[in-house]
């Protein structure tokens, strides 16, 4: 019996390292992925003189262009096949996710459970084929106007340009997209987020080297790149608490009894995030600031273009306005983010549903209005603290000349990418642990 008994533990222990073989094979997985996504960042547009492309950033790079040729790797600088990289799915995904709210009928199909998402993702592929087809056009109409000091951006204008264009970034666009849900299948984390992630980490040695080179020359002063990557490292570690915050709400579950046995009786949390809304709020602010920069930029002098062209210098970096305008945006998208999000009249209902409840509380309408009272004074520490994040990169960008990918929104995507990364491993290893344990308990039972 003893002899079987270890004949089994062995058998068990060559189990445990098979499955810690399968989560190898999920990072490399991932890892391959976003080798091939970065290779893509260097495969041009045809007929595109990227050189020009560059120009114009260089130039215009504090706007919204900086902000998507950051997102996308340094793709859209380089114009390559994945300018536009994941945004039109993202952009897609958001509109979605409001018209549900809004929509009664997509909000009955997101009610409809694993058919309804699907329908939902679908119609999510639809609309960002839509988006991309546009802003690539744009994209195009733009460099077929477009000039530097080296010559026109486009070698041979016309409609076959045009067309080869918007085939090339709508093609580049989807492939991510199906790249990123690969990887979330088969690899390990979000492969959205992860793909967003790879392309603003690719260019941080080369921003972090911008600045040291600007350390070399004078610009900055030792003891100032000093502090502020001593600044940098203090302010991930609050990044860090502040999107691990939360405030556990308990729920009670009365007891039941079914036939001679007793179920129930248990009381679990509910985890409310201090910032339920992420990195959405800083991202929508920073695109809708930066339009009238973008439209400047591409149609010319800020003061031939009359009121954008005021408006563009009243919003310009370093601003007063432009910081106050930036934190109201902020702080709008935060509490407009969350109600999306977490609609407490639902979430009361269905803990009324199940028989669950909130000690001290009734079920139904005064447990919404508690839910409502706690995320309002949550979400207000969570929007000062998504405004604190941001513009403190955007005054030290704007006054010292900081490169743009040390911005609070990069910085933001990065921390929260990687944490939500590490715990998924973290949750494989330990479901493998379980496992292990379980079939170790039963081996244990058998030799008895």
């Amino acid at each position: 019996m003893a002899s079987a008994a270890e004949q089994l533990t062995a058998n068990l222990n060559l189990g445990v390292l098979s499955k810690a073989t399968e989560l190898k094979k999920r990072i490399w997985f991932t890892l391959g992925a976003l080798l091939v996504y970065r290779v893509g960042t260097y495969i041009p547009v045809p007929g595109v003189d990227a050189s020009v492309m560059g120009e114009m950033l260089q130039s215009h790079g504090g706007g919204i262009l900086g902000m998507f040729d950051m997102f996308s790797g340094g793709a859209l600088g380089r114009m390559t096949v994945f300018a536009l990289n994941i945004m039109p799915y993202i952009s897609a995904s958001i509109i979605i996710q409001l018209m549900t709210a809004a929509v009664p009928s997509l909000e009955a199909l997101k009610k409809e459970g694993e058919s309804g998402r699907k329908k939902l993702n679908q119609y999510t592929r639809y609309l960002t084929v839509v988006i991309a087809m546009c802003q690539s056009y744009g994209i195009a109409v733009g460099l077929e106007s477009m000039r530097g000091s080296f010559g026109a951006a486009v070698i041979d204008p016309g409609p076959f340009f045009l067309l080869s264009c918007v085939i090339s970034l709508v093609g580049g666009t989807m492939f991510l997209m199906w790249l990123g849900e690969q990887i979330t299948a088969r690899g390990i984390g979000n492969g959205i987020s992860l793909i967003i992630m790879a392309g603003i980490v690719a260019n941080v040695p080369h921003a972090l080297g911008s600045m040291l080179e600007l350390g070399r020359t004078g610009a900055l002063s030792p003891v100032f790149i000093l502090m502020f990557l001593v600044t940098a490292v203090l302010v991930v570690a609050f990044v860090v608490f502040l999107e691990r915050a939360q405030r556990r709400v308990v729920v009670q579950y009365p007891k039941r009894q079914v036939g001679n046995r007793m179920f129930g009786g248990d009381s679990t949390h509910m985890p409310l995030k201090v910032n339920t809304s992420g990195v959405i709020p800083p991202i929508f602010a920073s695109s809708i600031l930066l339009v009238p920069a973008t439209v400047a930029g591409f149609a010319g002098q800020a003061g031939d273009l009359g009121w954008i062209g005021s408006i563009t210098n009243l919003l310009s970096h370093g601003t007063w306005l432009y910081m106050l305008v930036y934190a109201a945006l902020i702080a709008f998208f935060a509490f407009f983010y969350t109600a999306v999000v977490f609609n407490t009249v639902e979430t009361a209902d269905n803990l009324k549903k199940y028989g669950g409840f909130v000690p001290g509380i009734r079920p139904g309408t005064a447990t919404s209005e508690y839910f409502d009272h706690i995320l309002t004074r949550l979400t207000t520490v969570g929007a000062i603290y998504l405004v604190a994040v941001c513009l403190m990169p955007e005054f030290l960008i704007s006054n010292y000349g900081v490169p743009f990918y040390f911005g609070g929104t990069s910085l933001m995507i990065i921390v929260s990418v990687t944490m939500d990364t590490v715990t998924q491993i973290q949750s494989h290893l330990l479901a493998h642990q379980y496992e292990g344990l379980i079939k170790k308990a039963r081996v244990k039972g058998r030799g008895r």
